[in-house]
């Protein structure tokens, strides 16, 4: 199993960039992603916020999850 050494938001490039042990790199564009799921405000603040706040959890919910059902859900709590 490749173990995850760093994971970090590069604000130069607007990517969340999981490091790996054996030198591979995943970069996740989040402008790409914000356009892709995010339909209003709310959702898109939502999205910074784990960006800024969690990356490891923004990335395994874009790697793994399901971030509309994610996005829905948190629009309808409140």
């Amino acid at each position: 199993m490749n173990k995850l050494i760093s994971c970090e938001f590069n604000i130069d490039t607007a990517c969340v960039e999981l490091r790996f042990m054996d030198g591979s790199l995943i970069s996740i564009d989040c402008t790409a992603v914000e356009y892709e799921v995010a339909h209003t405000i709310r959702q898109r603040s939502e999205l910074d916020w784990l960006v800024y706040n969690d990356p490891i959890g923004y990335a395994d919910l874009i790697l793994n999850g399901n971030p509309e059902q994610y996005l829905k859900d948190i629009t309808k709590q409140g």
